[in-house]
């Protein structure tokens, strides 16, 4: 049955004529029902599907559709009354709406052809839902146990209406689902009256393992479980083979009623401790997923009855929240570590930032997500190598290298390498080099001389040779980073540090010594930049007019109106001039489609004002001198400790020569992270001044459009002057999916997200678990801040965040401590906490969903952990 085949020309089809194609006009549940039906083995209940276009027509005789549909798309899905006010206003105007003759006369003969007495499972198929990017479980309705053609038109009005759920209106504001973009068709199937009915994951949704598939199973129909109604049997299966089962005891189901309807029943007691399947249908049913999986290309979430013994598939669906999996191209096992956890930004990136950032790193990196990942698999596999590669994973983040623990614990999971090669060489085995600051000063010299060099000679580069230009600037960006020299000052700062604290925590009990031993380090650009940010408010606090317009400020052209007020000349030259040295950073600055601060220089307001309102002038003069005073305090009472010892000279000797070699190397530590994203400044200028000759030519309609193209095909675009719009169009929408997903430290290739813990009692009750990076105690308020640009920080907040990169340093000179979900010893934020004196814990897991803002917290950095004192404030 076709739309031109038994209904004229009404908007309807039968199932078993459509796929994956059609989506737009029967919706996302439709279009996977009809290839459901169209896969050798499965069998899908007969039925037919209301399309899209009937939806159309109906609600465009809706009384005032559009004005309500307008409002809605304003509203802030947090304001959940207005909300629920005005989505229930829309269902029933659309519940009400007259189905026009026509449309009705072709259901009623539809129904009648399937049996008129017969019952039907009514079931909404929007168009936005079950795609790959997202499911909509559960956001619109479906009746079961439908008798009679009337009743079936009454429940197609309903399930048109169930688009604008309270639920799924929240669902499309957050996920930029445009309202009329979304439409909706109803599927209309015989009702299947099973034994036994459940849901299929054909991976483990819980770890993510696409080995692992579980089965939830209860009596009767699906409903029961659906609902939670019942606790349904539970069974894991792995390789063709039940591995566990979990048979609850099942006191109730759900079951058609003659006439129509659905009511609970009691299950007689001799089958409530009886599984709902035999662990051979399990295992078929499983068979069965694996196909349905096939189809579609990746793991699903099935809805299935049993009917005489016979499987039926009612619905299929992607399971949206997995994580995927890199692509290694081999059948082999593989590890795979986060590099955003590494990085400190942990965001999905797009398809050009990802791309720049595989060409321009100095290790092999895969895509999964829209994130970055490098596979750890051979170093894990190596018996030597592995032990120094697990305590240098454990300095950068202790739950990555707890959770690469967990999965050596397992038998034969990585098979041990016993060839003659010997493990990779990791950076803590760099030769040790003089303790010379002339050495940081000439490699500080040669970087910027290399970024001189790359911003004249690309200037006059364009077009294809534009593309062969940076392939080569790539290698001299590689070969910068990779100079021994450069790791070796790196290192040099590192290893004293760990030798500090080693050391005077075994000679005189003192717990992260170095913390303080290295606050004012010389060198570091990033504490730097934070300070210098001090001293543009210092420029602008005199003058009262320019704080105020500066308070106003909503674009980027501020700084071409600051002349016209007193004061205005000296304050944008102070401003430039801080983009002039700091102007490439900005949130997520690895990525490098994220506008810069030189691009968007309004970021920096907000920053700026907390520093004319927080601080007296001369702050960062003085902030780094007590700093200085309190680091030569601290090395004065740490060598007066030593010397009383046993062997004291000798001790005090050897801390001397660490104290000086950590001050000269540390602040280096956060060079070579500006010198490349001063390189991906210019790279991006050239890139979009290319993407803008292509605009102008009308090869591209959106100048971001080449943001969601690999390097590679940007540069196909600029050779052809062709554009795939289809393709882009896909990769904004699966950036979107990306965006809310989160990545795993450490993924299989199995697709198992492997977690970590910490395995520590010496931490009072209730208190959050993290890694220690700067020492001291601080008690304050929480601000709980996921964006930059949008904190509003009083003097002694205590910063929560997911993570922080040194686009975050400006904030730093106003708060009393740091708490992180990301990061480790020598990640940036600990870095710039123990310049700065901040007590800091990091790596605390979920920090930013259990510590709600403006509660009142304890932050013990030097013993790692952070007590939630009390709750937020009330608002009256």
């Amino acid at each position: 049955m076709s739309t031109d085949e038994g209904y004229g020309l009404v908007p309807l089809v039968d199932l078993r004529g459509v796929d994956a194609t059609q989506v737009s006009s029967v919706g996302g549940k439709a279009a996977h029902l009809g290839e459901l039906s169209r896969i050798d083995g499965i069998r899908v209940p007969a039925g037919f599907c209301v399309t899209t276009a009937a939806f159309r027509r109906v609600v465009a005789d809706v009384p005032s559709i559009d004005d309500r549909l307008d409002r809605l798309s304003r509203l802030d899905p947090g304001d959940r009354d207005a909300v629920r006010v005005l989505s229930a206003e829309i269902r029933s105007s659309i519940e009400q709406a007259p189905v026009p003759d026509e449309l009705a006369g072709a259901i009623t003969r539809a129904v009648a052809s399937y049996g008129e007495q017969a019952a039907y499972a009514v079931r909404s198929s929007a168009t936005a839902e079950d795609t790959p990017t997202a499911s909509f479980a559960g956001q619109q309705d479906t009746y079961l146990n439908v008798v009679g053609a009337e009743a079936v038109l009454r429940h197609v009005s309903r399930c048109w209406a169930s688009l604008f759920t309270e639920r799924a209106v929240v669902y499309r504001l957050r996920n930029g689902v445009d309202h009329r973009a979304a439409q909706m068709a109803v599927v209309v199937q015989r009702m299947v009256v099973p034994e036994a009915a459940g849901i299929l994951f054909t991976a483990d949704p819980v770890t993510g393992n696409r080995r692992v598939a579980t089965v939830d199973a209860s009596f009767g129909l699906g409903e029961a479980l659906v609902s939670g109604l019942v606790n349904p049997d539970v069974f894991t299966v792995r390789d063709g083979e039940v591995v566990a089962a979990t048979v609850a005891v099942k006191q109730r189901a759900v079951a058609a009623v003659p006439g129509g309807g659905t009511r609970e029943v009691a299950i007689d007691g001799r089958r409530q401790e009886q599984p709902a399947l035999t662990h051979e249908q399990v295992v078929r049913l499983v068979r069965l997923g694996r196909r349905v999986e096939a189809r579609f290309g990746r793991p699903q979430d099935i809805e299935w009855c049993l009917v005489d013994d016979e499987f039926q598939i009612v619905q299929s669906r992607p399971i949206t929240t997995l994580f995927p999996v890199p692509q290694a191209g081999d059948q082999e096992y593989h590890v795979y570590l986060s590099v955003g956890h590494q990085q400190m930004m942990t965001d999905a990136m797009r398809p050009l930032g990802i791309s720049m950032w595989q060409l321009t790193a100095m290790a092999p990196m895969l895509e999964a997500g829209g994130r970055l990942f490098v596979d750890a698999t051979g170093l894990l596999a190596s018996p030597t190598g592995r032990v120094g590669f697990l305590d240098m994973v454990d300095t950068s983040d202790p739950l990555m290298a707890d959770a690469l623990r967990t999965l050596l614990d397992r038998p034969d999971v990585i098979p041990t390498n016993t060839g003659d090669g010997g493990p990779a060489r990791l950076p803590t085995d760099a030769p040790s080099i003089a303790t010379d600051p002339a050495i940081v000063a000439d490699l500080i010299e040669r970087n910027e001389a290399s970024v001189a060099a790359l911003r004249r000679d690309i200037a006059t580069v364009r077009g294809p040779a534009l593309f062969d230009f940076l392939r080569d600037a790539f290698e001299e960006h590689k070969r910068v980073l990779a100079e021994p020299l450069n790791m070796q000052a790196i290192m040099a700062g590192m290893q004293a540090t760990w030798w500090l604290n080693d050391r005077l925590r075994e000679w005189l009990g003192e717990k992260n010594a170095a913390d303080t031993l290295t606050l004012s380090a010389p060198g570091n650009i990033t504490s730097e930049m934070g300070l210098a940010l001090l001293d543009v408010a210092d420029v602008i606090r005199p003058h009262p007019e320019v704080v105020a317009f500066l308070a106003g400020v909503e674009d980027d052209g501020f700084l071409d109106e600051l002349p016209k007020l007193p004061g205005g000349v000296e304050a944008r030259d102070a401003i430039e001039a801080y983009l002039d040295r700091y102007g490439m950073r900005c949130v997520g600055e690895i990525d490098i489609t994220r506008p810069r601060w030189s691009e968007h220089p309004r970021t920096l307001v907000p920053v700026l004002l907390d520093n004319v309102r927080l601080f007296e002038p001369g702050a960062a003069r003085r902030r780094f001198a007590e700093g200085e005073q309190r680091a030569r305090q601290k090395a004065r009472e740490v060598l007066a400790g030593l010397r009383a010892l046993p062997d004291g000279e000798q001790k005090a000797a050897e801390t001397e020569r660490m104290i000086d070699r950590v001050r000269t190397f540390i602040g280096y530590r956060e060079y070579p992270k500006y010198g490349i994203v001063s390189r991906y400044l210019v790279y991006k200028q050239a890139l979009l001044a290319e993407a803008e000759r292509l605009v102008r030519a009308g090869a591209l309609t959106e100048l971001d459009d080449v943001f969601y193209l690999t390097f590679d095909e940007f540069e196909e675009v600029v050779r052809t002057r062709r554009v795939d719009d289809e393709l882009v169009r896909q990769r904004r929408e699966a950036f979107r999916a990306y965006q809310a997903l989160t990545p795993p430290r450490v993924l299989t290739s199995d697709g198992e997200a492997v977690t970590g813990a910490y395995r520590r009692d010496d931490v009072p009750a209730g208190a959050l678990v993290g890694m220690p990076v700067s020492a001291g105690t601080v008690e304050g308020r929480a601000r709980v801040i996921v964006d930059m640009a949008q904190a509003d920080l009083e003097a002694g907040d205590i910063l929560v965040t997911a993570h922080t990169d040194p686009s975050w340093t400006p904030l730093f000179v106003g708060i009393a401590g740091l708490v992180t979900e990301v990061g480790g010893l020598m990640t940036h934020g600990a870095v710039i906490a123990r310049e700065y004196g901040l007590p800091a814990v990091v790596s605390v897991l979920d920090a930013t969903r259990l510590i709600q803002d403006g509660q009142r917290i304890r932050v013990h950095g030097s013993d790692g952990y952070v007590e939630i004192l009390s709750g937020p404030p009330q608002v009256v």
